[in-house]
């Protein structure tokens, strides 16, 4: 299992998990952590992880659901919605050294969101899982792509902010962006999101 979209600005974050058994074949050619791909490369991963593993989903939190639950909620609510798509999954490798999966034996919150019905699987946290574990490697970029992809799909709505670009991240014209236009519904709200004047206006300018 592993995350993207954590350190967005805006978007949902997404939680993927891959399914392997003990008669999976050999990870196909090239699959690495997603961020060590060219997005052409992942791109092109996709299908051949799709065949490979023997289930994988990908589950996620709006920016909506991240700006009232907080990240840790957002990313544990995610996590639990891909493994209720999924068979039972006996154990979970997760990348990283927190397990953002087991609900904590003491919940802060009054009111929690309606969490999916899932056999919580052992887990063990496993820090740059997504080097050297191919299931988390597979998960990392299935999630990875999805995320991308949905992106890109909102971009065609609201061409203003560039998602097919930045996907959600902060970047110059993202900030351009915000300094002309403002924040819109799929930024995070929470997060004080702060326009830097110098990148903005220089990438306005050029």
């Amino acid at each position: 299992m592993d995350e993207v979209g954590r350190g967005a600005i805006a978007g949902c974050v997404s939680v993927g998990v891959a399914v392997v058994t003990a008669q999976t074949r050999t990870a196909p050619n090239g699959l690495q952590d997603s961020k060590l791909l060219a997005e052409p490369e992942r791109e092109r991963l996709f299908p051949r992880l799709q065949r490979w593993v023997s289930d994988y989903a990908v589950g996620s939190s709006s920016p909506q659901e991240i700006d009232r639950w907080g990240l840790s909620t957002a990313l544990r609510l995610a996590a639990h919605r891909a493994l209720a798509r999924t068979g039972t999954v006996d154990h979970l490798i997760l990348d990283g050294t927190w397990d953002y999966v087991t609900p904590p034996e003491q919940l802060v919150l009054t009111h929690q969101p309606e969490w999916p019905s899932i056999q919580h699987p052992e887990v063990s946290c496993v820090v740059k899982a997504d080097r050297s574990c191919s299931s988390v490697a597979a998960a990392s970029v299935l999630a990875k792509v999805t995320r991308d992809r949905m992106m890109i799909d909102l971009a065609r709505t609201q061409p203003d902010y560039r998602w097919q670009d930045n996907k959600g991240y902060s970047s110059p014209e993202h900030q351009a962006a915000i300094a002309r236009h403002g924040l819109c519904e799929l930024h995070r709200r929470s997060w004080n999101i702060t326009v830097d004047p110098a990148a903005a206006l220089a990438h306005s300018a050029s």
